[in-house]
């Protein structure tokens, strides 16, 4: 007898727990004295909880009228608000800070060769840039866009207004005759070096075109243009040559 008795308490108290804390947490209203009995027995306990803190010690012991945990809930709550706040504040300040930089360092370029500035090609019916005895720089003298004045123009060169890094790309295009020869080689020179470059030497087809892309890191007064290599042409459609470029981020001093 002693130990079914044993077993009933094993059995009956945790239920009697459970009710308890289910109770206080919901506005529930009793139907029956069994509830009643039950609920005032859990709450009556004077031995030690079996349950953790988050299941229902707080109920029982500290806050018989909320959920469990809910202080807790309530303090992580406002410790995340806090913590969001705070980094609102910093992005806000950062982007002031990029943005009053970066409105004073607006570079870009775009332009285009003139097609005007191709000439008859003695012994042929093309009409082409080239062929020179030495290599020369490709005038792209239509522009469409010239952010910053770093683009001359005149001289096809791109002078670096500003310390930082750049991307520069550039599109190469020539058509010749059905008998015709593609002919071309264009590099994307740095202060006088070679950067890049596209080229083309075969009968096979009668027009090509090629892109590079490329970022390099500029000092103010670095000069960056294309050249066309002695003996070699472009010939067609001219205009389809392009030369962009742009500042990525500059270099702003400590």
């Amino acid at each position: 007898m002693k130990i079914e008795n044993t077993r009933l308490k094993m059995v009956v108290l945790p239920v009697l727990f459970l009710l308890g804390s289910l109770f206080l947490c919901n506005p529930v209203q009793a139907q029956s004295d069994t509830i009643l009995m039950l609920k005032q027995a859990a709450l009556n306990w004077k031995g030690a909880l079996t349950c953790e803190k988050s299941d229902c010690n707080c109920t029982f012991n500290q806050q018989r009228g909320c959920c469990c945990a809910a202080r807790d809930m309530l303090q992580l709550e406002e410790d995340i608000l806090e913590r969001m706040t705070f980094l609102w504040h910093d992005i806000s300040t950062l982007k002031g800070r990029v943005q009053s930089l970066t409105d004073k360092v607006k570079v870009a370029f775009k332009a285009t060769m003139d097609p005007n500035i191709a000439l008859m090609v003695p012994g042929s019916t093309e009409r082409c840039f080239g062929p020179f005895n030495i290599n020369i720089p490709v005038p792209f003298n239509s522009v469409l866009l010239n952010s910053g004045n770093g683009y001359n123009p005149s001289l096809g060169i791109f002078t670096a207004p500003f310390p930082g890094v750049y991307v520069f790309s550039f599109t190469t295009y020539s058509s010749v005759g059905e008998n015709g020869r593609l002919y071309h080689k264009v590099q994307l020179m740095k202060n006088g070096k070679r950067g890049a470059s596209v080229w083309e030497n075969n009968r096979e087809d009668t027009e090509d075109s090629a892109t590079q892309v490329v970022a390099l890191e500029m000092q103010r007064g670095d000069q960056v243009y294309l050249d066309l290599t002695s003996g070699r042409k472009l010939c067609t459609n001219l205009q389809y040559n392009v030369f962009t470029g742009y500042i990525l981020y500059p270099y702003i001093a400590a």
